[in-house]
Parts: structure tokens; sequence; C-alpha cells
């Protein structure tokens, strides 16, 4: 049984006629009545009695009849709320991050995308380095935003974020005034190293030639954590910039960039290329995008890769 036999059989019904219902279906009457008797096939019961070139429903259409204007009654009330959504995107979009992230980056996308979309629900799964990758790729969550790069080719990847790995050091330190540090400029230092991730792997790719003399006294998971540990004089550490920025005007903080070339950190928005992206996910993308200073050009070749024209 589907939809278009039941709007065959509530036709012959409206119209107690084959002939006129095959018109108005603009099918055969052969074809109505093959539809009629699958119908009947299924349901193992016979709908209609027929009396010459008359008709009516037995028991069974009666209830049938009931039935279908509510499953028809429900696809129309299904399709105009589909539509509706066009109009005015509802439901939820998962946002993989981390704090960092949520903390520095996304508050400005957030509430830009809130004035233009106030009834979707943004909800934020808060993850780390690849299991945001990860998320993503099992459609736990629509977008991931995370350091990149990232090698993963069901992925689209758009840089949104630019910024740079510095040495956090407490006011007065020895190095607080230096124009750059070097890895050997570190050798005598409690350092407070990132637990994991990206930035861990490319300092410590930055540290190698020192590796053996470091004292690394704690291992951290948290940016917030980080902050309060250097400005207590536990140690010193190294942050992306742009989440030191308060700290720093404050004076509770100095950030020292790293030598001999600058360490770049780089955050990328992340989505699965084939999935299919709603008005409100292409409106996210838009808006990220924007809060980047990205031009609109971007945005327009990804929505055609998009929609795969």
């Amino acid at each position: 049984m589907d939809l278009d036999q039941l709007h065959t059989f509530l036709e012959i019904v409206r119209l107690k006629s084959f002939s006129k219902a095959a018109q108005t279906c603009y099918r055969t009457q052969p074809a109505i009545s093959a539809q009629v008797r699958q119908l009947e096939l299924e349901l193992n019961t016979t709908l209609f009695e027929r009396y010459g070139t008359r008709i009516s429903l037995t028991v069974a259409g009666r209830i049938l009849a009931e039935h279908a204007e509510q499953i028809l009654a429900l696809r129309r009330r299904a399709q105009d709320a589909i539509n509706e959504l066009e109009k005015v995107p509802r439901g939820e979009l998962v946002i993989a991050a981390n704090e960092a992230t949520c903390i520095y980056v996304l508050p400005g996308v957030f509430a830009e995308f809130k004035k233009q979309f106030p009834n979707v629900q943004l909800l934020v799964d808060r993850s780390y380095g690849t299991r945001v990758v990860q998320a993503v790729l099992d459609n736990l969550a629509d977008f991931g935003i995370t350091q990149l790069p990232v090698q993963e080719k069901k992925l689209q990847v758009v840089k949104i974020h630019s910024d740079e790995i510095k040495l956090l050091v407490p006011p007065g330190h020895r190095l607080a005034g230096q124009g750059r540090v070097m890895p050997a400029d570190l050798l005598g230092e409690q350092l407070l190293l990132p637990k994991t991730g990206t930035t861990r792997a490319r300092l410590n790719s930055w540290l190698d030639s020192v590796h053996d003399e470091l004292n690394v006294s704690m291992e951290l998971d948290s940016t917030e954590m980080i902050k309060r540990f250097v400005m207590a004089n536990l140690g010193l550490s190294f942050l992306a910039a742009s989440h030191c920025q308060e700290e720093e005007a404050g004076g509770k903080l100095f950030c020292v960039p790293l030598g001999p070339e600058p360490m770049i950190r780089r955050v990328g928005l992340i989505y699965r290329k084939d999935k299919s992206l709603s008005k409100a996910a292409l409106g996210f993308i838009q808006v990220t995008l924007d809060h980047a200073g990205n031009e609109v050009g971007i945005f327009q070749s990804l929505r055609l890769r998009a929609s795969g024209t």
C-alpha cells in the first residue's frame, strides 16, 4: 500500500466512478482498476460493491476511506511543515569544539546566528582534537571547529581563524620583555604543557632540541587552568595569543613570541562533504565565514559544491 494508491482510492470514492477517477488521476481506467485490485489483495478484502455501472463501498472500504483521509491529511501537514521550515528554519545544529574555541572564537558567531535564525537551537559538544573530527565523521555533530590541518577526504575543511601560539609568563619574569624566545631559553624553567592535541605535538617538535633537559612539571587540558597556574607562578606555558588578550591587557600575563619563526595556529570549520545542508546549516557556514572575515565568494563556491552543481 502506498500513498498514490490511497489517493486513487479516495478519488474513486469522491467521484463514485472508476472512469472519472482515471481522468482526474491522469491514468487509464485499467490502471485505476489494477491499483484497486492491488489494494484489495494486500488487505485481503473487497473494497467496492459493483452494481452494473454503479459502485458503493463495502464496510471494509468505508473503514479504509476514513483512515486514508487521515493518512493523506497527515502527509499534507508534513509537507506544509517542511515547506515552512524553508521559510522559517527551526530544529537544531550540533557543533563539536573544544572549550577554548567555545569561549574565544564562537560567542560572536553564535550571537549573530541566533539573530538570523532564532528558532534554531545550537547544541555544543565539548570535544578535543581527533574527537571533534570523529564526531563529524560519525554524524554525531553537524559541524566541527578544530585546529588544522585535518587530513580526511570525507570532510570539507574551511579555515576560519588564525592566531599565534606564544609563551605565557607571569609579570616580572626574566623572559617577559624578550622579543622572542628560543627553546634553550626555557632550560631551568618549570613548564606547564597542554596534555594532548595539535598544539602539544607542535610544541614537542619545537622543543625537541632540548627535550632531555626540560622540566615539565604538569600536563593540563584546560586553557583557563593553564592561565591561572601561570599567574600563580607555578610555571610557564603556551597558549594562543587570542586566548590571553584580557589577561595581557590587564598586566596579569605576558605573551612572548616563539622563535626563530612564529608558531601560527589555524582553526577550521569542518563538515561532511556528503551531508545534505539545510537552510540553517548553510546559514551557519555563512555567519561563520562572515565572522572570520572571509569573502562571500568563498561561501558561494561551498554552496555550489554542497548542492552538487
